[in-house]
């Protein structure tokens, strides 16, 4: 690789300290390096990019912070086609696979072209009252439904290429891809899952039934996640989350149509370890 382009979580790396000694690093070697410049959060469509400033011939996108920077980063390059590195600046992570301590050495082996770049499925999802579009967005993790306002369950009604499937009372459901299986899919008891799959996960949080589980459904299946009426018919309040980032808000009747994205992220892998031996290290580690 020879061209390449740094998107900083300013918080993790305040300073730019790391960024600088990066982007030195690489041009020291004779590559074409550039700093995203600019605020970190975008308004409009954008959350921490905007890809229109990414010159066309870069080859691979550095993007520093934790897993949540980087997933800030993939929906909004995604249609950009450049392969991401996730340096970890944070805690634990399992996107960001380069840490502070192998940042020369990960650098060493982009410029010999020594990595392997792996194709993350990602959701789309679109929320509508009635035929009205209100709002939609992409995500590589999850897109999540949840109840807005007091404490108290609400009903989901789910539905599988339009067909009805169940009904979930409960906080809320995670509609999940294979890289989102470790994140708050697995905090709330679902399954983890390798990211070379294709699949799609449906798991509820804190529903108010013993035997409920995680759904797997394939990964071309249409899901439909309507949220249904309070007792005594009263209107309820939800949000949909894509990424944990954007935001749409719902009601009573509102419906979210999840689909697979037409798009992948590609996300660069340097240590040519097993998912296996990776989430071992991980679960060790956390």
């Amino acid at each position: 690789m020879e061209k390449f382009y740094i998107i900083t979580n300013s918080e993790k790396d305040p300073n730019l300290e790391i960024t600088g000694k990066i982007e030195q690093y690489l041009k020291e070697h004779k590559k074409f390096c550039t700093i995203q410049q600019g605020e970190r959060r975008f308004r409009g469509p954008f959350h921490y990019t905007d890809p229109g400033l990414i010159p066309d011939e870069i080859q691979c996108i550095i993007v520093l912070g934790g897993d949540g920077t980087l997933l800030q980063a993939a929906r909004d390059v995604v249609y950009k086609g450049i392969p991401l590195l996730g340096i970890n600046l944070g805690t634990l992570g399992f996107l960001a696979e380069v840490y502070r301590e192998g940042i020369y050495s990960a650098l060493d082996q982009l410029m010999k072209d020594d990595y392997e770049v792996e194709d993350r499925m990602m959701l789309t999802g679109q929320v509508y009252r009635g035929n009205r579009l209100l709002g939609e967005g992409i995500a590589l993790n999850d897109i999540v439904i949840i109840r807005e306002g007091s404490l108290r369950v609400v009903k989901f009604n789910n539905y599988v290429n339009g067909e009805y499937l169940n009904s979930y009372n409960a906080d809320g459901i995670i509609i999940a891809t294979p890289t989102g299986s470790t994140g708050y899919s697995l905090s709330v008891g679902g399954p983890v899952v390798s990211p070379s799959a294709a699949l799609t996960l449906m798991t509820p949080i804190a529903p108010h039934t013993i035997n409920t589980r995680s759904i797997v459904l394939p990964p071309d299946d249409t899901i439909t996640v309507e949220i249904g009426e309070g007792r005594h018919n009263r209107e309820e309040n939800g949000l949909a989350f894509f990424d944990g980032d954007t935001r749409v808000p719902m009601i009573s009747g509102d419906k979210i149509i999840i689909r697979r994205a037409a798009v992948n992220t590609k996300i660069l892998k340097l240590n040519h370890q097993s998912f296996l031996e990776v989430l071992r290290q991980k679960m060790r580690n956390s």
